[in-house]
């Protein structure tokens, strides 16, 4: 076996390299010390300086750098490293025109796609995790964009390597896609659409993650949960998730609750129907009753007031115990009065949006006096409680008005 010295020389020389009396070519030992460098190198970097970089950025407050520890950014780009190394020694190593060394250049070359391309994915990863950590992220989702620039990068990736592979330029095969184009448009239809409907989605701010929406055509009825690059995921109510495509909510209609859920209320809008023969005038006795009650005291006070004027200017001298001469309170008049004295003063309606208590146009099923409130809640749980307990209280109460409730 040779000494170290001899085998230096005759590595520099470029002679075979004898051990155990094997003659070793001085190209392939040259290679094999490559290799070790490289791989020692790779070792180094993730055994003991990714860990040191790790153990220092727990200390820290900021959460970029564990997110990019969670994406396994630096332990993918250290897998460059080895190439480098052998992509810079490989010169000194091989003959340029041997086999060998085109071989193993080219292997370099797309061992440095592949690597890149996986550092694009978790880079790109890194980026969308970072903005969601701030409040725009609710408003604006870059999930779409981010699978856009995947999919881009790994086209990219792909016609690097089959060059790489074929040894012709990039140019040779992107030039040739236009004859590709119609197959590719074929293929790649849904996310070129999903990618368009993304930006439109985005820029117009039509639905966020998080959103309330209902699309009947597809069966969804719940929270948005995830927006990608063809499709937006939503969860319903009974917790089944739905998959519409993104271009659905750009080319069709579809109801979007975030105005409710910012505004501040949420609308009730439900009539009782009145059975129309219980409609009549009140009498005198049923009008000093009702005045007992105290929300109605402002009302009576006032409307009596009003009315008794107006028979003195328009009904002077006629003889008023004739009903179709001057005006009197009726009994689903003063209900209704009640209901909006009663909605008023309640704690769950929101004062400062739309208040309402109308008759609706009388039809076969009676007068519909309808409510239109909102709740100060917007929460689901608390709108159905006020609601029921509005109407648990007039259904109660309407009797004391002399009126019945429909019912077939």
């Amino acid at each position: 076996m040779q000494g170290l010295d001899s085998i230096y020389a005759t590595l520099m020389s470029g002679g075979d390299v004898v051990v155990n009396n094997t003659p070793i070519p001085a190209f392939a030992v040259r290679l094999a010390i490559v290799l070790i460098i490289a791989i020692a190198a790779y070792q180094i970097a993730v055994r003991l300086f990714i860990p040191i970089i790790e153990r220092l950025s727990r200390n820290s407050k900021t959460r970029i750098d564990d997110i990019i520890f969670n994406r396994h950014l630096l332990r993918r780009s250290a897998h460059l490293i080895p190439a480098a190394i052998i992509s810079t020694c490989l010169p000194g190593v091989l003959d340029a025109e041997a086999e060998l060394y085109n071989l193993l250049s080219r292997a370099v070359n797309l061992y440095f796609v592949l690597v890149g391309l996986a550092v694009y994915d978790a880079l790109l990863s890194a980026i969308r995790d970072v903005f969601e950590m701030y409040d725009k992220s609710k408003k604006v989702s870059i999930n779409g964009l981010v699978q856009a620039l995947k999919v881009i990068g790994t086209l990219l990736a792909f016609i690097l390597a089959v060059s790489i592979l074929a040894g012709k330029s990039p140019l040779y095969f992107i030039s040739g896609l236009g004859a590709f184009t119609a197959i590719l448009m074929l293929i790649f239809k849904d996310p070129i659409m999903g990618l368009v409907a993304g930006v439109q989605l985005s820029t117009m701010d039509l639905v966020r993650k998080g959103d309330w929406i209902e699309i009947p055509k597809h069966g969804a009825d719940g929270d948005v949960i995830d927006i990608t690059l063809t499709t937006v995921r939503v969860q319903n109510w009974d917790k089944t998730i739905v998959a519409v495509p993104a271009y659905e909510l750009v080319s069709s209609s579809f109801k979007n609750w975030r105005g409710m859920s910012e505004s501040g209320g949420r609308r009730i809008k439900r009539a009782l129907r009145i059975k129309i023969d219980t409609v009549r005038f009140l009498t005198e006795g049923e009008i000093e009753r009702l005045r007992k009650i105290k929300l109605l005291s402002p009302y009576f006070d006032q409307k009596l007031a009003e009315i008794n004027r107006f028979n003195a200017e328009k009904f002077a001298g006629c003889d008023l115990s004739i009903t179709a001469n001057g005006r009197r309170l009726t009994n689903i008049g003063t209900f209704r009065a009640y209901c909006e004295a009663y909605l008023r003063g309640h704690p769950g309606i929101n004062q400062g949006m739309t208040l309402l208590v109308r008759l609706l146009e009388p039809t076969e099923l009676g007068i519909p006096l309808e409510i239109y409130v909102f709740t100060n809640d917007v929460r689901w749980a608390a709108y159905e409680g006020v609601q029921s307990d509005i109407f648990e209280h007039l259904l109660a109460i309407v009797r004391e008005f002399g009126l019945t409730v429909y019912e077939r």
